[in-house]
């Protein structure tokens, strides 16, 4: 058996097709959640590696986004969450463009999602949003959303039209949640991409939820945002060490993270009734296994946390280049193939040393410090002094291991 699989292994790494530029995601209604409230993850995948977040005031709102650091001629948000509780993501789709409209006038979801979260409070705002839309819409995408009113679904978009996919309709999800990856349900059968991801994910949500466990954040970014669990091979770099000896190396192919990973987010939405700017944007900058989540809140507008935002002498974030720096030696071949490898063992090892288990260290912290620091801004107003604080201490510990993971 244990040759068959090094077998697999071997011929998988001489079969690589990659399918970067692309997401996953699920949302995640309050019936699998520890608190109720329902969640929204977005995994993404671009060749832009620099992301940070930034506040920005729409036509109606204002709104929290991830953006690719550079500066963009015509705005775009990657996802978002708004002051109104209105939260959307994406991911690309190859399955459902049915026209010849050009590549040229395509690829305009961060534009639709820039100007959705500024003029947005509902799901149904958002369907008349697209409604209205000029046509062709210049997508391809499965736009992700919910709101303060208890709304979450995916929509299917093209050019012309769109279709929804209602996570709280039990005919549509019936364990009340759903994942999407690269590939649209009302699309092309069996076209698309993404699917070994989209059964990686489905996979081990189903597995903790059939061991009566909740769906909480932290356990999003534990076990998903950073797993190595392959459902084609049937195979965890993390469980079976025994798949990564000799140099450490292993094909990136297929896995959750990946080299073209940018940033990992969760929304935390709120409960029908619920003041909307209660909303927390769970945000990873950067590659997950070497970079922690940080809670995010719109109403603090454009005091956000300076190691998140655009740096003063550069348009990148602190935290994006302090993860990306530990990501170069994660990914250090550059020649011929070199780049399709990553040093798995430098990530996780039987030592205990590995980055990403001194990170997940790191997160749980934070998550534990968190939590308090979340209850007590509660439908309150916004204290600067007391963000202030909080988030100093925050990368204190940050920089901390970071300097230590540096060394």
């Amino acid at each position: 058996m244990k040759k068959a699989v090094i077998f697999l292994i071997f011929l998988f790494s001489f079969l690589f097709v990659t399918d970067v530029y692309c997401c996953t995601s699920a949302i995640i209604s309050g019936k699998c959640t520890k608190d109720g409230r329902p969640l929204m993850w977005k995994h993404r995948d671009t060749g832009e590696l620099n992301n940070r977040v930034e506040y920005f005031k729409g036509k109606k709102y204002g709104f929290l986004a991830l953006v690719d650091s550079p500066e963009s001629d015509v705005p775009q948000a990657w996802a978002g969450t708004n002051s109104e509780g209105f939260c959307i993501m994406n991911t690309a789709s190859y399955n459902l463009k049915d026209d010849d409209v050009p590549s040229s006038e395509m690829d305009k979801e961060g534009v639709l999602m820039f100007k959705a979260l500024g003029e947005c409070k509902t799901l149904e705002d958002f369907e008349r949003f697209l409604d209205r839309h000029h046509r062709p819409i210049g997508v391809e995408a499965n736009f992700g959303v919910i709101d303060a009113f208890g709304g979450a679904a995916y929509y299917e978009v093209n050019n012309n039209s769109w279709k929804k996919l209602d996570v709280n309709d039990s005919k549509t999800a019936p364990q009340g949640y759903l994942v999407y990856t690269n590939h649209s349900f009302t699309g092309r059968f069996n076209q698309g991409m993404g699917y070994i991801r989209y059964a990686n994910a489905r996979h081990i949500i189903e597995r903790h939820l059939a061991e009566n466990r909740l769906i909480t954040p932290e356990w999003i970014f534990s076990d998903l945002s950073r797993s190595f669990y392959h459902s084609l091979l049937n195979i965890d770099l993390v469980k079976d060490s025994m798949l990564v000896k000799g140099s450490g190396f292993f094909v990136d192919q297929d896995f959750i993270p990946r080299k073209s990973t940018s940033a990992s987010i969760v929304f935390a939405g709120v409960s029908e009734g619920e003041n909307p700017l209660n909303t927390v944007m769970w945000t990873i900058l950067g590659y997950p296994p070497v970079s922690v989540a940080v809670p995010l809140f719109v109403k603090a507008a454009e005091n956000q946390p300076s190691f998140m935002v655009k740096g003063s002498e550069s348009d990148n974030a602190l935290m994006c280049d302090m993860a990306l720096r530990l990501k170069e030696n994660v990914f250090p071949v550059k020649r011929g193939n070199g780049e399709k490898y990553f040093n798995f063992s430098l990530l996780y090892n039987n030592h205990g040393t590995g980055y990403m288990q001194a990170i997940q260290s790191l997160e749980k912290r934070i998550f534990d410090k968190s939590a308090p620091f979340i209850e007590k801004v509660r439908d309150k107003e916004y204290d600067s002094a007391a963000f202030e604080d909080f988030y100093n201490d925050l990368f204190a510990g940050i920089e901390e291991v970071y300097r230590l993971l540096e060394d």
